[in-house]
């Protein structure tokens, strides 16, 4: 904490919370709304970011155990893709076999704690000896995890859905 100035220590604790608390009030509203899911367009985000991690890595590729974290955090990424890929409420109309989506309460909560991971590992870091390359590498194998893992998982449901709605 700052001594000299304790009020610019309690806005910067402050105004992260107001605009977290703003968006996620927005998304929640916008969550109860079904959306369309085009399944034929689900491998569209993983792709753009497996490149954008390839691209990464071969420009700076990690070192030493930093290649371990990377590991540790791209099974941490599968994992909870996973879950969050699961959460998403699909459903299809019986009659015209039209794929919706709407996100769950739950998946938002997974993204808010993470949030709170993030904010609490910022504020642990000035004293802690962190490599921001490695980190940032991490972090790039945490979100190719969890996006690719998520449309996959989103993406065998649906397609699964719509098969048994064709058959009926």
């Amino acid at each position: 904490m700052n001594a000299a100035h304790p009020q610019s220590d309690w806005l910067r604790l402050a105004i992260p919370i107001v605009i977290l608390i703003a968006v996620m009030a927005f998304r929640m509203r916008r969550m109860s709304r079904e959306r369309p899911l085009k399944i034929e367009r689900l491998w569209i985000v993983p792709a753009i970011y497996i490149v954008v991690a390839a691209v990464a890595y071969w420009a700076h590729p990690p070192v030493g155990f930093a290649w371990l974290w990377c590991l540790i955090a791209l099974a941490a990424g599968v994992a909870l893709g996973w879950q969050r890929g699961r959460m998403m409420r699909i459903s299809v109309d019986p009659e015209t076999h039209e794929v919706s989506q709407r996100a769950s309460p739950a998946a938002m909560l997974l993204i808010l704690v993470l949030i709170l991971v993030r904010t609490g590992a910022r504020e642990m870091a000035p004293g802690m000896a962190l490599d921001v390359m490695t980190l940032t590498d991490v972090l790039v194998a945490f979100a190719l995890g969890l996006l690719a893992t998520q449309r996959l998982e989103m993406w065998l449901r649906a397609r699964k859905l719509l098969a048994a709605a064709r058959g009926a």
